[in-house]
C-alpha cells in the first residue's frame, strides 16, 4: 500500500464551457493543436525525466484529461491504455448511431493523439496483461478514466431467469458493434410491445431505435446485424416507465423532441394533473420540457400504428413468466403504483415518492423488456492492493471531488490523498451527464494534476512508462495496437461502410480488427 499525503486542497479556480469544435476556458479560447499550446514553467523529476502519466481508458475523460495535462506540464508524456484495439470508448460504443454530431469530438481526440508525446496502447488490458502495480512502478501518475463497466440491476424476481429481458447497456453495445455484446441478438420479433424501465437518455435511445424504422438508420454506422433484426421487429408500442413523475424526468429536451418528431409515431398524452397548472413561472429548461410534453407528437394517432408513452409513478416489482410451464419467456411486467411523499412538492425536480397507500399494481403484458436504470463502475484487478478505496454507495472510486484518489481519514476536515493517483469521468463522479459534463470534469482533474506537479506534491516513483513494459507484453503474445495501427483499422471500417452505402461498418470481433494489421 502506498503512503498517503495529508493536506487540505483548494478547489480549482477555473470554469469551463463547451462549444462544438473548440474548448473554452473562461473567456479564453484554446484550440487543441498541441504544437501551438501554451507553454508554462513546470518542474521535471529529480533525474531530469519529464512527467509521465498512464491513462487507463480511451474515452472522453481520458482524452480531455490528457490534453489538459499535456498543455499544462511542459514535455509531459501520456501513455493511454485501452483493452480494445480501438479508441474512443463510449463515444464509439455508447452514442446512438443517428447522433453522428456527438461523435465530432473524435476529431479533436485525434489531434491530441497526433502529439509525439502521446502513445495509444490498444489491445492491452490493465489488470490482466499488465498489472496496476507494474504501472505504479513506472509512472509519475496514473489516471483512472475507464468509465462504468457494468449496469445497475433492479433486483426483482425473474430478472435473471426469464428470456426477453435485456440491459439497455447491452442493447446499445450490440447495435454499436461492441465486441462484448456482438452475439446478444435480442428477439425483437417476439412482441408488439416493449417496456423500457428507466426514463434517462439511454432509455430514449432504445425507444427511438425501436420506433424509428430501418430507413432512418440504414446510412448510419449501426451494425448490419442490428439492421437485420430491426427490419424484422414487431414492436409497435413502447412504454418508457419511471418511478417518479414528469417534473423529475432525467432525460434531455433534445431526446424527447426527437421522439416526438418521429414520422408515423404518435405520443400518448400525459395525465394533465401530473403537470403544473401554470407553467409560465417554471425555470426555463423545465418550462420548455413541460411545454413539449403538453404539445405531444406531430403525428396524429389516426395516422399511425406506432406509439410511445411516458408511464409515471410506477415501480417494477416482478417479471412474470408465461403460463406455459415449459417456457421461460417473459409474459408481463408487474409494477406497484407510487405516490409523492409530499403532494405539495410533486412539481419539484427533487420530489420523493413512496408506494401508494392502496396496494395497487399495474401489469404490462409484453415479451420484450429493457432495464435502463444506470451504469456502475468497479475497481480493476489489483487496485485495492494499492490502497485504492471504492465508494460502493455511489459506485465510484473514492476521491476528493477534484480527481485525487483518497484514503480513509478519521478527521473529516482533512483530505488524505494517495500520491500520483487520479480519476476522471464516470468512475470519478458517477454515470451522469453528457460529454460536455465529462469535459468539464476531466479538465478539473487535469488541473489538479498540473497544480500538484508544479507545487511539488508527492507523486509515484516515475520511470520509463510503456517503454519499459512493452517487451514483457509482447512476450505474452499480445499484439499492442498503436495509433498508427488504429488508423489502418479506421480506414478498413470506412471502406466496409462505403461498400454498404454508409459511413462505416465497425468490426465487432477484435480478431478481425487485428487481421487488418497483418
Amino acid at each position: 500500500m502506498y503512503r498517503v499525503h495529508t493536506t487540505l486542497y483548494a478547489p480549482p479556480t477555473r470554469t469551463y464551457s463547451f462549444k462544438p469544435g473548440i474548448w473554452l476556458e473562461g473567456r479564453r479560447r484554446w484550440t487543441i493543436k498541441l504544437s501551438q499550446q501554451r507553454r508554462c514553467q513546470s518542474r521535471v523529476a529529480n533525474d531530469g525525466r519529464p512527467f509521465r502519466m498512464a491513462v487507463l481508458g480511451s474515452g472522453p475523460a481520458g482524452f480531455y484529461s490528457a490534453y489538459k495535462v499535456m498543455q499544462g506540464i511542459d514535455n509531459a508524456i501520456v501513455d493511454m491504455y485501452e483493452h480494445l484495439p480501438v479508441p474512443f470508448g463510449l463515444v464509439r460504443y455508447g452514442v446512438a448511431p443517428d447522433h453522428p454530431e456527438v461523435k465530432n469530438c473524435q476529431d479533436k481526440f485525434a489531434e491530441v493523439a497526433s502529439s509525439p508525446n502521446f502513445n495509444f496502447i490498444g489491445n492491452v488490458k490493465v489488470g490482466r496483461d499488465v498489472s496496476v502495480q507494474s504501472l505504479a512502478n513506472r509512472y509519475d501518475a496514473i489516471l483512472f478514466a475507464y468509465g462504468a463497466t457494468k449496469d445497475r440491476k433492479l433486483g426483482i424476481p425473474g430478472e435473471d431467469t426469464l428470456q426477453g429481458i435485456y440491459s439497455a447497456r447491452d442493447y446499445v453495445g450490440w447495435y454499436n458493434s461492441l465486441p462484448e455484446f456482438a452475439n446478444l441478438n435480442p428477439r425483437l420479433d417476439q412482441s408488439d410491445t416493449a417496456v423500457i424501465i428507466g426514463q434517462g437518455n439511454v432509455a430514449l435511445d432504445v425507444a427511438r431505435t425501436l420506433l424509428k424504422g430501418v430507413d432512418g438508420l440504414r446510412h448510419t454506422d449501426i451494425s448490419q446485424q442490428a439492421l437485420a433484426s430491426l427490419s424484422k421487429s414487431r414492436v409497435r408500442r413502447v412504454h418508457v416507465v419511471g418511478r417518479r413523475g414528469p417534473m423529475q424526468l432525467a432525460c434531455t429536451i433534445k431526446e424527447v423532441r426527437e421522439l416526438m418528431n418521429l414520422p408515423s409515431v404518435t405520443f400518448e398524452p400525459i395525465d394533465r394533473e401530473l403537470l403544473p397548472p401554470d407553467i409560465s413561472s417554471l425555470p426555463r429548461t423545465a418550462k420548455r420540457l413541460t411545454k413539449l410534453l403538453l404539445e405531444g407528437a406531430q403525428t396524429l394517432k389516426a395516422d399511425t400504428r406506432k406509439s410511445w408513452s411516458f408511464d409515471f409513478l410506477l415501480n417494477p416489482v416482478q417479471f412474470m413468466k408465461s403460463q406455459d410451464p415449459k417456457s421461460s419467456q417473459l409474459n408481463a411486467v408487474t409494477f406497484s403504483k407510487m405516490d409523492y411523499t409530499e403532494a405539495e412538492l410533486r412539481f419539484d425536480p427533487t420530489a420523493k415518492v413512496q408506494r401508494a397507500s392502496r396496494e395497487a399494481s399495474v401489469s404490462m403484458p409484453t415479451s420484450l423488456a429493457f432495464r435502463s436504470i444506470g451504469y456502475q463502475s468497479e475497481l480493476l484487478p489489483g487496485m485495492s492492493d494499492l490502497g485504492i478505496e471504492f465508494d460502493r454507495n455511489r459506485a465510484i472510486i473514492s476521491n476528493d471531488y477534484y480527481g485525487r484518489l483518497t484514503a480513509p481519514s478519521q478527521n473529516e476536515e482533512i483530505v488524505r490523498t494517495i500520491p500520483g493517483m487520479y480519476c476522471a469521468g464516470w468512475v470519478k463522479r458517477g454515470p451522469a451527464g453528457v460529454i460536455a459534463n465529462t469535459m468539464e470534469d476531466s479538465f478539473a482533474t487535469a488541473e489538479a494534476i498540473v497544480a500538484d506537479w508544479n507545487n511539488k506534491a508527492p507523486f509515484l516513483g516515475g520511470g520509463d512508462g510503456w517503454d519499459s513494459i512493452k517487451e514483457d507484453v509482447a512476450a505474452k503474445g499480445i499484439r499492442a495496437v498503436s495509433w498508427e495501427d488504429w488508423l489502418k483499422i479506421d480506414s478498413a471500417e470506412k471502406a466496409r461502410g462505403k461498400a454498404l452505402g454508409k459511413e462505416r461498418e465497425k468490426f465487432a470481433d477484435p480478431r478481425d480488427m487485428l487481421k487488418v494489421l497483418d
